[in-house]
């Protein structure tokens, strides 16, 4: 048997969830090696550099960085650890159909690379059933090995905070399985809950798809108030003042991200499509760039008119651009408005320029990411669409 020469291998080791995990496991005494095959990634991180905002985290990479945290793009790494953590994205397809080969395309690249005795700890979003189809798959292939699904449950850019303060499920077929995924995963929090495999992944979807299903409720209660011509945060100040049970009624803003969206639609998909609020909530979520344009249309000749985009990361505070609906409104913009300038504060993107200069060329400005560096930008007299109320100014139009 290949001798161990580290406690933990983390799959997708140098992304928004892997890094984080690995740096705070390292931090906590674990000898960690990040595997990834993005080279890029890789340069970043082995200087001590995290390549995304994520507060807390480069200073303590830099401390461990080198001592009990590695980096490799060899895939033979895997078979020198313990436990395998594997984080890799789950898409949906054209279809809104998760793509769960993904996994079985990544298990039959690694299989030879898993030996006998090692822990797998599935850390990725899933569509329910696949823990059970990959120690199935497994045992196929001869593998005797402990497997456990651990749902990650962090936000991004709060992780190393969160990763100590959450509570960590862990599900798992058998006693050892649980014993050791609490071993591994009490080095962050004493606060463990167990489930079997199928409820940790329904409780992830669940979590994801009641988030993305309350956006929705404020985002159509927005459209329903701009569209009768009212002030939408007149009305949720009022609801929310001092009355405990709306404490949770979040504000309207775009509903967007890597995750809240696709894990709803895999939630539709394993209950046969028939989860008639998830895609309710999809039409309302995906379609408040549409509204927005629409809005602006009844009240301004927008073929004349430059707009301006602040703010393209998919929620405030953040680098993150994926699934951003900025992007989804600005692609609809270019066919409505005469010209269409983007900025952020946190992206540096081709053709993207400074808030300063959006504000002096931008007919209308539409905050699409409150981050608070604009908090103390001054507009002036432009026409400014804050469906945030970031301005505390009423966000309808």
């Amino acid at each position: 048997m290949k001798k161990v020469e580290f406690d933990v291998c983390i799959i997708g080791g140098l992304g928004h969830i892997g890094l984080p995990l690995g740096i705070s496991l390292a931090n906590r005494g674990k000898k960690v090696m990040l595997y990834d095959i993005n080279q890029q990634a890789i340069d970043i991180v082995s200087k001590g550099k995290v390549p995304f905002m994520e507060v807390g985290a480069e200073e303590i990479l830099k401390i461990v960085i080198g001592k009990t945290l590695f980096i490799s793009s060899d895939r033979d790494v895997i078979s020198n650890c313990h436990y395998i953590i594997i984080i890799i994205g789950t898409p949906v397809d054209e279809h809104l159909n998760p793509k769960i080969k993904v996994f079985k395309t990544l298990f039959n690249e690694i299989i030879d690379r898993i030996r006998d005795g090692q822990h797998i700890v599935l850390r990725s979003t899933i569509f329910p059933g696949t823990t059970e189809k990959i120690k199935l798959f497994l045992e196929s292939k001869g593998k005797s090995v402990k497997l456990s699904f651990c749902p990650e449950r962090i936000a991004e850019g709060q992780a190393m905070e969160e990763l100590r303060s959450l509570p960590q499920i862990i599900s798992a077929y058998d006693d050892q399985s649980f014993m050791e995924a609490k071993e591994l995963f009490s080095c962050l929090t004493d606060d463990l809950i167990l489930l079997n495999p199928i409820e940790a992944e329904l409780a992830k979807l669940f979590t994801n798809a009641w988030r993305y299903i309350q956006f929705a409720i404020s985002n159509q209660f927005y459209e329903i108030a701009s569209q009768q011509g009212l002030d939408f945060y007149r009305i949720y100040n009022a609801i929310t003042y001092k009355y405990p049970r709306a404490k949770n009624f979040p504000t309207a803003g775009f509903a967007a991200g890597p995750c809240l969206f696709k894990d709803t639609m895999q939630l539709a998909s394993y209950h046969n499509n028939n989860f008639f609020l998830g895609h309710a909530a999809m039409l309302i979520n995906e379609g408040l760039p549409n509204f927005i344009v629409q809005r602006l249309k009844d009240i301004y000749q927008l073929n004349n008119k430059t707009v301006g985009i602040l703010g393209m990361a998919f929620k405030a505070d953040n680098d993150d651009k994926r699934e951003s609906l900025s992007y989804k409104l600005k692609k609809i913009l270019e066919i409505e408005a005469r010209e269409v300038l983007c900025s952020d504060v946190f992206i540096n993107e081709k053709g993207f320029i400074s808030s300063k200069v959006l504000i002096k060329k931008s007919d209308i400005i539409i905050l699409g990411a409150p981050h608070k560096e604009y908090k103390k930008l001054k507009y002036g007299e432009k026409v400014v669409i804050d469906i945030w109320n970031f301005y505390k100014k009423g966000g309808s139009f």
